[in-house]
């Protein structure tokens, strides 16, 4: 089964930055695409940025100050984030599919406050 861990959460001030990274564990052989999504206090879970292949895919509000990256391992995604604001405040929930199937972290809570 195979299991993506999380880290880097944590509390920030507006306009710092933090890195979220994922690491994906288990018998899969090809993770096909990994990617970062969110979910806001009140909201539905959302897309923050994506890499399938050679195609990267960041959300209207994420590509100015997120970059999202891949190793060459192809089983590990991280997602730099840079003058956070109030509204980035979420549960951020890493993603991969491997073999048609979809799977989900547990999530790390990032918290952008005073």
């Amino acid at each position: 089964q195979v299991q993506l861990e999380e880290s880097g959460g944590g509390l920030v001030q507006p306009g710092g930055s933090l890195r979220l990274s994922c690491t994906g564990s288990g018998s899969a052989l090809y993770f096909f695409a990994m990617g970062w999504y969110r979910q806001c206090p009140g909201k539905e879970r959302e897309l923050v940025a994506s890499i399938t292949g050679a195609t990267i895919n960041y959300s209207d509000s994420a590509k100015s100050r997120l970059t999202i990256s891949r190793a060459n391992a192809r089983n590990t995604v991280d997602l730099q984030m840079n003058s956070l604001e109030p509204e980035d405040t979420a549960v951020y929930y890493c993603y991969a599919k491997i073999g048609g199937e979809n799977v989900w972290g547990k999530g790390t809570l990032v918290t952008v406050s005073s």
